[in-house]
């Protein structure tokens, strides 16, 4: 049985966080959340921003700043709307979006959450500039979401990690993909736990996997159900490289939770959700862009070589005991 006596603090909050707000936006939003996140290449930082508008429904709208912490300029209308029109799994709205840059493309490819009336599918865009965009429309169907694209193809695949909900659960799957509009051979990757884990009542990928040479590093969000009703954290995991489906290991502790104010209170209590990081250039200081009490968003940093070492002394196989 695996007992917590570790006090490893790997994630350092901004002393300035919230760092964007609704209070930000150049027009009427109810709240702003859950970036992904990219570095162009002039440096700046940007952050595709799910932003709530007053009618409860969302779109994606970009957030650039030079330091990636202050001075953002915040594009003055919407940056991608839902347009139900011609992509009718848009019409309750487009949310949560990862973003990975694939040099085979020359492009980003953004993997968002469209919501239809049969519920949250994963719907795929691709941008060179963040100005236009070609939608693909949505590639896997509901109930599907928490969705990244890895950003090169594997033995000439694609290659989609994704949060499917079926009878069995919410757990993550690996599919791939030869044209990026249709995906199949899904493979079971990571199940949540049973019992009282903080992990076990669904888990679904954060920010976009990170390639390392000792595989995908994957940080995850868990979802524990209590009396007074859920409560977001974020894990870790390490993906086999050439096969993303096989865990490799699995962290027991939570590395990152709630614990700030705006992280604790706010539309949605008690959650942290990362869907965006990008990698500083000294290659290992991570930024980590997170939708805070699904009000605001926040960063924190960590060294990607500590949140290895730490996975590899307190992570286990996947099936073996914890």
């Amino acid at each position: 049985m695996y007992i917590n006596v570790h006090n490893d603090v790997l994630f350092q909050r901004y002393e300035g966080n919230p760092i964007l707000t609704a209070a930000d936006w150049p027009y009427p939003a109810n709240a702003v959340f859950n970036p992904g996140a990219t570095r162009l290449p002039d440096g700046t930082t940007l952050l595709l921003c799910r932003v709530e508008d007053r009618t409860g429904m969302s779109h994606l709208c970009a957030a650039r700043s030079k330091d990636g912490l202050t001075d953002w300029a915040i594009d003055p209308e919407p940056t991608l709307r839902p347009d139900p029109e011609r992509y009718p799994e848009e019409l309750w709205g487009i949310e949560d979006p990862r973003i990975t840059y694939v040099p085979e493309l020359n492009a980003y490819a953004v993997v968002y959450t469209s919501y239809s009336r049969g519920g949250p599918g994963v719907s795929l865009a691709l941008t060179e500039d963040f100005k236009t965009f070609k939608r693909y429309g949505v590639v896997l169907p509901p109930e599907d979401k928490d969705a990244a694209l890895l950003p090169h193809k594997i033995q000439g695949r694609w290659v989609m990690v994704h949060r499917p909900v079926g009878p069995m659960g919410a757990h993550i799957w690996v599919s791939y993909s030869h044209d990026l509009r249709h995906w199949g051979e899904q493979r079971l990757a990571l199940e949540t736990r049973r019992g009282g884990w903080w992990d076990s009542k669904r888990i679904g990928l954060a920010s976009p996997p990170i390639e390392t040479p000792e595989g995908w590093l994957m940080i995850y969000h868990g979802v524990r159900q209590t009396v007074a009703g859920t409560i977001y954290r974020v894990g870790l995991a390490l993906l086999d490289r050439e096969r993303p489906e096989r865990c490799l290991l699995r962290g027991g502790p939570w590395v990152f939770g709630p614990e700030e104010p705006y992280e604790r209170f706010g539309d949605v209590p008690n959650v942290v959700f990362p869907c965006g990081h990008v990698l500083e250039p000294d290659g290992d200081t991570l930024r980590l862009y997170y939708g805070a009490a699904d009000t605001c968003i926040a960063v924190a940093t960590a060294s990607l070589k500590a949140l290895l070492r730490w996975l590899k002394r307190h992570g286990r196989p996947p099936g073996r005991p914890e």
